[in-house]
């Protein structure tokens, strides 16, 4: 089926994201958004907007309902979920089955199992796919009878988390009995499942994690992307392709993405994740985030496929138009995200009015934002303002190219993390390469920030 007609059921820049390539494709689009949202830069750029609720996101952008209601009223064809909110809810995918609208997205059915980590888990081993030692925990004892089997540390994981939400470290036994308590109700809160898994945690580990694409047949890959720069499991930069990756375990990861999407009958665009333990030269299946990713545009970068736009044509039913032949990866690309937060307060959030926004532009730069000089950045949602992608002939062309553009770029009225991101660009052990996911928590400990 042809979609003609899309109702954007997200916010911020992934809305501005997904209008850009609706609006190439000639797609008339819908934008659902809160009440504080109505005039934000993407309702500006919509066709149309409708209000579905109020501002806090469980009364609006998590109401399954109010979305349902609006791409009625509005009479679209399909509904894209962008990421965060119910990208991965197969609630909304089933709900839009019945109501005949197209999700752009997985079935309800791949999104209730790829959710579940402990299910995911188990279609990754039936796909052959290397596992960290974990299982499942009803209590404080059982996973104390793991730990000390595996020995410490260990991560407890919320068994419906994601998007490195619900993960906590475990060091001790008393840590552990002290944690699992508060680890379920957060699970429950976050993710209305307080089920737990725990799992040995890897100490020099870099998180890879490879682009499919699947029709429901069959499925393709656009190459990796490094995302190890974290910062208590949220995600602060990226790169495509993965830097210092022997051809041999780039290619045994990337085989077994597509191996582990192609087992789960893989339709729409996703992301198999995968933990690489630097030492030992071994990778290790994390999860699959059955949505696109916030950072999508590294692998654009070096790609030059619109993943946005593919999305759309498989969720309308058409098959891979593209061979894994037909994608070449050239240069290397690089993603900043610029959250409105504090480093020097523990990151916390600073919304609040922008007064002024300047962002830079050239050659091999793309900025995804969704504000502008006088918007408001409200207290209700993610932190996140614009990502700032930079591409290059190679590495420390990329990494020039964006101290550079983040020298250029400007943001004032509230405080937020670029000169953390211009320390990272400048920082010998990151150009070098080869950090893994521990590395900035090192970083910002020495900084005392």
């Amino acid at each position: 089926m042809t979609i003609r007609s899309v109702l954007i059921a997200n916010r911020g820049e992934i809305a501005c994201r997904i209008l850009t390539t609706c609006r190439r494709l000639g797609i008339e689009t819908v934008l659902a958004a809160s009440e504080i949202d109505r005039d934000a830069v993407p309702a500006r750029l919509a066709d149309r907007v409708i209000v579905i609720g109020a501002s806090p996101a469980t009364e609006s952008y998590l109401n399954v309902s109010a979305v349902i209601a609006a791409a009625l009223t509005a009479g679209v064809d399909a509904i894209h979920p962008g990421y965060g909110f119910l990208a991965e809810n197969p609630k909304l995918a089933r709900r839009s089955k019945e109501e005949d609208l197209i999700f752009i997205g997985p079935t309800a059915a791949q999104l209730a199992d790829l959710g579940d980590k402990v299910r995911a888990r188990e279609l990754a081993a039936a796909a052959d796919l290397p596992l960290v030692p974990g299982r499942s925990v009803a209590n404080a004892s059982e996973a104390a009878a793991f730990a000390e089997g595996v020995g410490y540390p260990v991560v407890l994981k919320a068994t419906a988390g994601g998007g490195g939400k619900g993960m906590t470290r475990i060091d001790s036994v008393s840590r552990l009995a002290e944690a699992f308590p508060l680890a379920q109700s957060e699970a429950r809160a976050a993710f209305g499942d307080d089920r737990l898994y725990v799992e040995r945690y890897i100490e020099n580990g870099r998180h890879i994690e490879v682009q499919v694409l699947g029709d429901g047949t069959d499925v393709i890959h656009f190459g990796d992307r490094d995302c190890s720069i974290q910062r208590r499991y949220q995600k602060l930069v990226e790169e495509a392709p993965a830097p210092d990756l022997g051809e041999g375990l780039r290619a045994r990861i990337r085989d077994a993405a597509v191996r582990f999407a192609r087992h789960c009958s893989y339709r729409g665009l996703g992301t198999v994740e995968f933990l690489v333990d630097i030492e030992a030269e071994r990778f290790y299946f994390l999860e699959m985030n059955a949505r696109i990713q916030v950072e999508h545009p590294v692998t654009e970068a070096v790609t030059g496929y619109d993943l946005v736009a593919e999305q759309i044509a498989v969720a309308g039913g058409r098959p891979l138009g593209i061979h894994q032949d037909d994608i070449a990866l050239s240069g290397h690309a690089i993603e900043c995200r610029i959250n409105a937060e504090d480093p020097t307060r523990d990151f916390l959030p600073s919304p609040g009015r922008l007064t002024r926004a300047v962002f830079p532009a050239g050659a091999g730069l793309r900025v995804d934002t969704h504000v502008e000089s006088g918007v408001d950045v409200p207290p209700f949602y993610d932190s996140l303002v614009a990502k700032i992608i930079a591409r290059g002939r190679d590495r420390l062309e990329s990494i020039d190219a964006m101290q550079t553009a983040l020298d250029h770029c400007r943001i004032e009225g509230i405080t937020t993390n670029l000169p953390l991101q211009r320390a990272i660009m400048s920082d010998a052990q990151f150009t070098a390469g080869c950090v893994g996911t521990r590395w900035l928590e090192n970083y910002l400990s020495k900084r005392h920030v």
